[in-house]
């Protein structure tokens, strides 16, 4: 299994912290939190993964270097100073790193304490080019974005009016899984994209699929996400 990084952002919410190293080496008990994230992807199974990287990113390199600590194979998509969005990172990956068929997407900054192959088995069921991994929140963790039909997302939209949110009971896990044709011919090259833009438009044509999960998802990107995954990390011995 292959997972794609994507960790160029500037984590601006962390500034006191991320205006010397990027959010994925946020130190979290005394490791960067990428170690946390690879073992967990390792533990799941996957093998591969390409990291999408752009603000001081040679710090990432340095630190993960080709994987094999975590009994992977890591290889990188740099986009330099000029970022091209979290959609345009993954095309930019296609042309320069090579994407497996399907692969899963995650957040550079995000830990999901998950079990991923049967995501992965859904989205090869589904018949989609996509699928999100969607959770019931009812505007606890932030405000829901997801109106979830079984077995597809039938809307995702983070910048709704408030009708439409009214209607909406899950939010964004954080974990996609995308097929490599999808990024081909819906993410022009070299093109500056946000990725929920093209989630939210194969919601609206039926061509999202979803998948459920429990268990909440931990995000070092903010104080509070970091203090919350601090606490997490400890308790359960990472």
């Amino acid at each position: 299994m292959q997972s794609v990084i994507l960790a160029g952002g500037l984590g601006t919410r962390l500034q006191a912290i991320t205006k010397e190293i990027p959010k994925a080496l946020v130190p979290v008990r005394g490791r960067p939190f990428a170690a946390y994230q690879l073992d967990w992807l390792a533990r799941q199974g996957v093998t591969e993964v390409v990291y999408c990287i752009g603000y001081k990113g040679s710090q990432i390199v340095d630190f993960v270097g080709d994987g094999s600590a975590w009994g992977l194979r890591v290889s990188y998509a740099d986009e330099g100073r000029e970022l091209l969005g979290t959609g345009g990172a993954l095309r930019h990956a296609l042309a320069t790193t090579g994407l497996r068929p399907s692969f899963f997407v995650l957040y550079g900054d995000s830990f999901l304490p998950i079990a991923y192959p049967p995501v992965l088995e859904r989205f090869a069921r589904s018949g989609k080019p996509a699928l999100m991994t969607v959770m019931r929140n009812d505007n606890r963790w932030d405000r829901s974005n997801v109106v979830y039909d079984p077995p597809l997302v039938a809307l995702y939209d983070k910048h709704c009016d408030e009708r439409v949110r009214a209607t909406m009971t899950h939010i964004d896990y954080g974990l996609l899984v995308l097929s490599s044709n999808l990024v081909e011919t819906e993410i022009p090259k070299a093109a500056v994209v946000d990725l929920a833009d093209v989630l939210g438009r194969l919601s609206r044509r039926g061509a999202l699929a979803g998948y459920e999960v429990a268990q909440r998802f931990y995000e070092v990107g903010s104080p509070t996400g970091l203090a919350d995954f601090t606490r997490y990390a400890e308790q359960e011995g990472l």
